[in-house]
């Protein structure tokens, strides 16, 4: 895994319901989170193991393979990817069956988005090793919970994607990030962003820090950086 893993969440469902699916994959896009879903088990395995993902939201009921069997192996790889089971069966005995076999959290059909939103960060939270989520660079702050920028206090307007822009460049200030990693991290499958397209996410996010004292540089040829004084290291609470 890579050290940016947490940075902007990439998020795998994996659930046979379509208009299920479509409802969370709408309410967690418009947080930030890149989304990818899958609906059969066979799927959910196969994808787990071709592409690094920070949360699985898994139905037990999956065709094809089980949610059981799809966690067994995800488990049996020695993954410590963060799981929230999403199901219909929800007794007492289940429930402990699917935390005994590595789950994180169990959320019963039907839920209320709100809950699972708030679990989904608690998870990432977690998965991050439970770190403070206030991010602090000179007048610059950056709430890891509530995606919120601001200077001086005063909120930035940001897109969601110069949000997940400025955490990646944030988390990782004074090394070197490369577009191919920001593609990677901020892009769901099927989507086409082109080295252009990020260039000019850059463009925008560094306009609208011009006043925080923090400086995106372009290492040619490679990437960004997020300079940063010496005086004024990064820190978390």
């Amino acid at each position: 895994m890579t050290d940016w893993l947490f940075l902007t969440m990439r998020i795998l469902i994996a659930e046979d319901d379509s208009i299920l699916t479509d409802g969370l994959t709408r309410s967690l896009r418009q947080h930030g989170y890149a989304v990818d879903a899958v609906s059969d088990g066979i799927a959910a395995d196969a994808a787990l193991m071709a592409q690094e993902f920070d949360l699985l939201i898994l139905d037990l009921g999956l065709p094809r393979l089980s949610g059981l069997a799809v966690l067994n192996r995800l488990r049996a790889r020695q993954s410590r990817l963060p799981v929230l089971i999403l199901t219909a069966a929800d007794s007492i005995e289940q429930r402990v069956n699917g935390l005994d076999h590595g789950a994180d959290d169990y959320m019963a059909k039907p839920f209320s988005l709100s809950e699972l939103e708030a679990r989904v960060r608690a998870l990432a939270r977690r998965g991050a090793g439970g770190g403070g989520t206030l991010l602090l660079h000179g007048k610059l702050e950056f709430d890891q919970t509530g995606r919120v920028a601001s200077v001086n206090n005063q909120p930035l307007e940001l897109s969601a994607r110069e949000v997940s822009l400025l955490e990646i460049l944030l988390t990782r200030s004074g090394r070197m990030v490369s577009k191919t990693q920001i593609v990677d991290h901020l892009c769901e499958w099927g989507e086409e962003v082109s080295s252009n397209a990020i260039e000019v996410y850059v463009h925008r996010l560094r306009k609208k820090l011009e006043d925080s004292g923090v400086k995106i540089a372009t290492v040619r040829g490679l990437g960004y950086c997020l300079e940063r004084e010496a005086s004024a290291p990064v820190t978390q609470r």
